[in-house]
């Protein structure tokens, strides 16, 4: 059995400033390590119930956020930025896939960090008319590829709202709860690992008894992305068959999922060009 790992950092416990975020924030070391011992607990508990490979794609800011001398010899850790499917690079092939410290989309209330992609440059995606999170659109990529999600562990809002909503086959195991964009409550570490590894355990039993399945949307995929400046509109307009929706939106018909997926990561690193150029 093989199966790839997916780890975001907003989603995980105790994580709940901006100084987690990344390189050279004054706690950025200490979410490393929370983020590192959640995904110990997931590939220890997923090599326990029989996986003899695991991937892991570290999926935050940066992407060099979890350490990799930590990891244990079976586990193949995908690192680095950009990558064109972004989060769940390396999964393709696989027989499953789990979800670590992920998110709610923007916009949803008590929810920490809450975005897509980078909130700094995209105000909202649409798939197919419905606004996605990341796990959304993480999930209906792998969907299309035979992969399924079988766990997601992070933010109560997300499990109680959007994988509820598309996929609630999925096991999902809360890390923290929100009590706004910077706050939440925790349980301790020690319960949150526990609440891991039997989560684990538990998702990759009901897949072995068939009882998980592929999100998958039917193509063509109508993407929608609406931004946080006219000026990164009208550079993604650029785009060949395009289509810009008023001063801050475009829309965009693909042919499959990943073809999505790679149209929206190439127009928010245009969007982070124009920024970089001009300040905007």
């Amino acid at each position: 059995m093989k199966a790839f790992v997916s780890t975001d950092m907003e989603g995980l416990p105790h994580i709940v400033s901006n100084e987690h975020m990344s390189p050279g924030g004054k706690l950025y070391d200490e979410a490393r390590l929370i983020m590192t011992e959640c995904v110990l607990a997931v590939v220890e508990e997923l090599r326990a119930s029989g996986a003899d490979k695991v991937i892991v794609a570290d999926g935050h800011g940066p992407k060099i956020n979890l350490i990799p001398q930590r990891m244990p010899e079976y586990v193949d850790l995908v690192r680095g930025n950009p990558r064109s499917v972004s989060m769940i690079s390396g999964a393709r092939g696989t027989d499953m896939a789990l979800f670590v410290g992920y998110h709610a989309k923007p916009g949803t209330p008590n929810s920490t960090f809450d975005h897509t992609i980078d909130d700094v440059i995209l105000r909202r995606v649409k798939l197919n008319g419905e606004e996605s999170s990341e796990f959304y659109m993480n999930a209906a990529t792998l969907g299309e590829q035979g992969v399924p999600v079988v766990l997601v562990a992070g933010d109560r809002t997300l499990l109680e709202g959007d994988v509820a909503k598309f996929a609630p086959w999925i096991v999902r195991v809360a890390l923290k709860e929100g009590m706004g964009r910077f706050a939440a409550i925790s349980p301790s570490m020690p319960r949150c690992l526990d609440a891991i590894r039997r989560g684990v355990k538990t998702a990759v039993a009901e897949f072995r008894d068939n009882k998980m399945k592929p999100l998958i949307l039917t193509p063509p995929v109508e993407v929608e992305v609406s931004f946080t400046s006219s000026a990164y509109a009208h550079i993604a307009s650029h785009l060949p068959r395009s289509q810009r929706i008023g001063g801050f939106g475009l829309r965009y018909e693909a042919q499959s999922m990943e073809e999505a997926y790679r149209v929206i990561q190439l127009l928010t690193w245009a969007a982070s060009g124009v920024q970089a150029a001009v300040g905007t």
